[in-house]
C-alpha cells in the first residue's frame, strides 16, 4: 500500500470516529431533550419546600419526565397521586424517618460515573456524605434517625440471578462512625460461628432500640434472614428464603420477597409477611414478582413498586393475605412516610 492509500485510509477512519462521535452527543442531546419534556398525562410536578417533618407527607423519588425527574418530591400520604412538590435534590434510591434521611446518588464524571450515599438533615441539607462501592439497590434509617443504611452492588446488577455481589453500610450519624461492610461482622449460623468467602448482605431494616437490624445473608446459593446486633458486631441467621426485609413499626413482624418455585428466573419472588414469634409466614395477595423492599405505610398496609411505563409506579396492599393490590402513584420509587411512626 501507497504512502498516499495509507493516508487516505486513515482520514477515512478518523472521519468515521468524528461522525460516531458527534451522532452520540446528538442522541444525548436528544435523550436529554426527551427528559426535560413534561410527560403528557403525568403528575403535575412543581419546584417548592420538601421537609421531613411535615405532617402527613409521603416523600419519594419522582420518575415523571421533566425538569424534575429523579428529584424527591412530596405529596399528602392521603392522597398519594396528587400534585407533587419537588425539592432539587436528586437521589437513585431514598428513605427517611424521625427527620433523618438517606439519599444515594450518582456523581458523573468525565469518563465514568461514581456513587455515594448523602445524609440528609429535616430540610434535607446535606449532612454527611460516604462514598458508595457500586451501583445504589437500598436505603434505610432507623426509626429514631439515628442509623443510616445502603446496599450496592459491587458486581453484577440484580438479584435474580446468582452472578452478583452487594455490600451493605451502617453509619451511625449522630458521630459518623461507618462500618463498610456488614461482612466485618461475626455472623453465627444454625448456632455455630460461620465463616464463607461467599457471603453476601443486602436489605438491612432497624428496630426503635438503637442496636437490633435485620438484613438478608446469601450464601452457598441460600439466603437468611438475620438479626443482628450494632454493638455486639453479631449477625445470627433465624429464617431461609428471605430477602430484602421490612420490620413493622411494632417490630414483631418483617415484610420480604421470597423466591417462589416454578417461576422465571429473572421474575421469582413472591410477598409474605413472617411473625418473628411463631416463625409463621403469610402470602400475600400480590401475584406478580416484587423486586423491591417494602416499606410499612402503617401497621396494616405494605407500599412496594412495579415496573411502569415511566421506571415504576407504587402499589398498596394489605400486609395480612387479604385484599389485592391498588396502584397508588405513577412514576414514583423510594417512598418514605415522614414524621409518623413507622418501620426502619
Amino acid at each position: 500500500m501507497t504512502v498516499r492509500n495509507r493516508l487516505l485510509v486513515l482520514l477515512a477512519a478518523v472521519l468515521a470516529l468524528a461522525t460516531v462521535a458527534v451522532l452520540s452527543v446528538l442522541h444525548a442531546s436528544a435523550r436529554a431533550d426527551r427528559r426535560n419534556e413534561t410527560q403528557p398525562g403525568g403528575p403535575r410536578v412543581s419546584a417548592g419546600r420538601v421537609a421531613l417533618t411535615t405532617p402527613g407527607r409521603m416523600v419519594f423519588r419522582n420518575m415523571a419526565w421533566g425538569p424534575h425527574r429523579d428529584e424527591l418530591t412530596s405529596v399528602p400520604a392521603s392522597d398519594p397521586s396528587g400534585p407533587r412538590t419537588a425539592s432539587g435534590v436528586k437521589c437513585l434510591r431514598f428513605y427517611a424517618a424521625a427527620g433523618t434521611g438517606v439519599c444515594l446518588q450518582a456523581v458523573h464524571g468525565a469518563v465514568s460515573d461514581s456513587y455515594r450515599a448523602l445524609v440528609l438533615d429535616a430540610r434535607l441539607k446535606e449532612k454527611d456524605h460516604y462514598d458508595v462501592p457500586g451501583i445504589p439497590s437500598r436505603a434505610r434509617v432507623s426509626p429514631t434517625g439515628h442509623f443510616a443504611a445502603w446496599t450496592a452492588f459491587v458486581g453484577g446488577d440484580s438479584y435474580a440471578g446468582t452472578d452478583f455481589s452487594t455490600r451493605a453500610a451502617i453509619v451511625d450519624v449522630r458521630t459518623g462512625e461507618l462500618t463498610p461492610s456488614l461482612e466485618a461482622y461475626r455472623v453465627i449460623k444454625d448456632g455455630h460461628a460461620y465463616r464463607s468467602a461467599d457471603v453476601n448482605f443486602w436489605g438491612v431494616t432497624f428496630a426503635s432500640d438503637d442496636r437490633t437490624f435485620y438484613a438478608t445473608l446469601a450464601t452457598q446459593r441460600k439466603t437468611y434472614l438475620v438479626r443482628g446486633d450494632l454493638r455486639a458486631r453479631t449477625v445470627t441467621t433465624l429464617h431461609t428464603n428471605v430477602e430484602c426485609p421490612s420490620l413493622s413499626p411494632d417490630g414483631t413482624r418483617i415484610a420480604y420477597k421470597k423466591r417462589a418455585k416454578g417461576l422465571p428466573k429473572d421474575a421469582p419472588w413472591r410477598l409474605y409477611v413472617l411473625d418473628l414469634r411463631t416463625m409463621h409466614e403469610t402470602a400475600l395477595a400480590e401475584p406478580r414478582s416484587v423486586d423491591d423492599q417494602a416499606v410499612w405505610k402503617d401497621p396494616r398496609t405494605l407500599v412496594y413498586a412495579l415496573p411502569g411505563d415511566y421506571g415504576a409506579d407504587l402499589y398498596t396492599l394489605p400486609a395480612d393475605g387479604t385484599g389485592k393490590p391498588r396502584r397508588i402513584s405513577t412514576a414514583a420509587v423510594s417512598p418514605a412516610y415522614v414524621n409518623q411512626t413507622t418501620g426502619g
